[in-house]
């Protein structure tokens, strides 16, 4: 059954991601493909499949949550394409192919994550122009896109950003690499499922538990990239290895060693599971996703 609800969400993600992007005139057109390219490169789509999953989880249909699942994916999206720049990370690959910048240029690139992250807040305040007339409704999509909002600015993903390049070549205490970890990665995460959640109406303690899940999940998912980038392989990973030693990034591995790294990644795994554990069969979704992100970093 877990497994049936990811192919399915994946798959609605799939069909609908190329739905929300504005209509480019032609004498801009390679916005437009450059846009596209990234989007379509693939991927796990892991915060579009959980705003999803949390939607429905809290009574709201997968369907009607779509706007803003594929919201959180342009917005994830122009954040690898900016991340993947010279002037951050200096990747060419992403997903196994080259990245955006290597086939459109530096500058279409950025311009290509600027037009995503515009895209995304259309793509919901289009939807919220359907409920005027209903209040409740509208109320739940406001505060849907204010939790994507949050995650993916200056409080979330962006400032996990800077903190992450300000860290570089540096020595990092444990509490600055949590600030990290949890807001360049987890932040949006956290916001994908609470912003499902806000869809479906979800009660207090639901949100808490779902936030918890979430928390847990975005870090164990970031360290176990961490954990990858040292043994993986590049086509596990899809762009290459050993760049976070090169550039002396801070991450787990580098600061605990690997073995307490993994130990660390079950243990936010297990506090991800815990966190869900009252819901018994009606969380199995949650909980074998944890278990499958966990299974990367051993």
């Amino acid at each position: 059954m877990p497994e049936l609800l990811q192919k399915e969400y994946k798959a609605l993600i799939e069909d609908h991601i190329l739905d929300f992007l504005p209509d480019v005139d032609h004498k801009s057109i390679t916005l437009y493909e450059a846009m596209k390219y990234s989007l379509t490169a693939g991927g796990k789509r892991i915060r579009p499949m959980l705003l999803l999953a949390a939607a429905e989880f809290t009574g709201c249909k997968r369907e009607i949550a779509v706007p803003y699942a594929c919201a959180v994916e342009y917005i994830h999206t122009y954040s690898l394409i900016h991340d993947d720049l010279p002037a951050m990370d200096d990747d060419q690959l992403r997903r196994g192919q080259p990245t955006n910048h290597i086939i459109f240029g530096e500058a279409m690139a950025i311009l290509a994550g600027d037009g995503l992250q515009a895209a995304a807040f259309e793509a919901m305040t289009k939807d919220m122009f359907l409920y005027f007339d209903d209040g409740e409704k509208l109320k739940k999509r406001v505060r849907a896109a204010n939790e994507i909002v949050k995650g993916s600015g200056c409080r979330g993903m962006v400032a996990g950003q800077v903190a992450d390049i300000e860290s570089e070549d540096r020595a990092c205490s444990g509490e600055m690499l949590d600030y990290i970890h949890l807001t360049k990665t987890a932040a949006l995460i956290v916001a994908a499922v609470r912003a499902g959640a806000q869809l479906g109406g979800a009660d207090a303690e639901t949100m808490n538990n779902l936030t918890v899940y979430a928390e847990n999940l975005g870090l164990a998912f970031q360290i176990a990239d961490d954990i990858l980038d040292v043994v993986g392989s590049e086509a596990e990973m899809g762009k290459k290895t050993g760049v976070d030693s090169v550039k002396k990034k801070s991450t787990y591995p580098a600061l605990y060693g690997l073995d307490a790294s993994r130990d660390k990644l079950m243990e936010l795994t297990d506090n991800a599971i815990e966190a869900m554990s009252s819901y018994y069969d009606n969380a199995e979704f949650f909980v074998k996703l944890a278990k499958d992100l966990a299974v990367r970093g051993k």
